[in-house]
């Protein structure tokens, strides 16, 4: 896919996608974290102003890449969906009952609140502690100890980068540490937590429709 930057990680080919997840080949699997489904009918049942049709972009981009990657597993690293049940859980469970052939994992974080029959009934995997999936474990909040690398969302990444003429732009990225790396949010309108690297640390920077290494 145009744009996706190709970053070999503990002895892992993995590609970071523009569209804010990882495809892990070796693996056959996509890692998406921070989809919050629901937020956007959410915001706008509140009143707040967000772009009609907003609300179903982030499932065509799901789409979108289960149609290009063609994954065994989609593991989602928490927050899958935002708030209580509405109009995008429905879209949501017609697009799976389409793909019935990939096993989708989810590893609970703090906004998964839907009842377990909901996940039941597509069949999904429902996990509320950290997942080891080859050298990585794959988690929602940072960990502090862990067996593998670990791989986790919740903070929706960014940083902030400084023009000649004081001008700033935030936008999101991929950051590994030492101990672990943090997937930027896969939902609109999620904010971001703006990161300070430490001189070691690796960072890529999402930039449109092209991932690119911070300098």
């Amino acid at each position: 896919m145009p744009g996706t930057l190709e970053f070999l990680w503990k002895g892992e080919q993995l590609f970071l996608l523009p569209d804010r997840c990882i495809h892990w080949p070796g693996e056959e699997a996509l890692l998406i974290a921070d989809t919050h489904l629901g937020k956007i009918t959410h915001f706008r049942k509140s009143g707040i102003a967000v772009p009609d049709g907003a609300a179903f972009r982030n499932l065509q981009r799901l789409e979108d890449l289960l149609q290009t990657y063609s994954p065994q597993t989609v593991y989602f690293l928490g927050d899958l969906f935002h708030s209580e049940l509405n109009t995008e859980w429905l879209a949501f469970k017609a697009l799976l009952k389409r793909y019935t052939a990939i096993r989708f994992v989810l590893i609970q974080g703090n906004h998964d609140i839907l009842h377990e029959l909901s996940y039941a009934n597509l069949k999904f995997e429902v996990y509320n502690q950290p997942l080891n999936v080859g050298p990585f474990t794959l988690s929602h909040e940072p960990l502090e100890h862990c067996s593998g690398y670990n791989l986790c969302g919740h903070l929706h990444p960014g940083v902030r980068l400084l023009g000649t003429a004081r001008q700033s732009l935030r936008l999101p990225c991929f950051y590994f540490g030492e101990k672990g790396g943090i997937l930027p949010a896969f939902g609109e309108f999620t904010g971001l937590y703006i990161l300070q690297p430490k001189k070691k640390d690796q960072v890529f920077i999402i930039a449109g429709a092209k991932v690119m290494k911070a300098a």
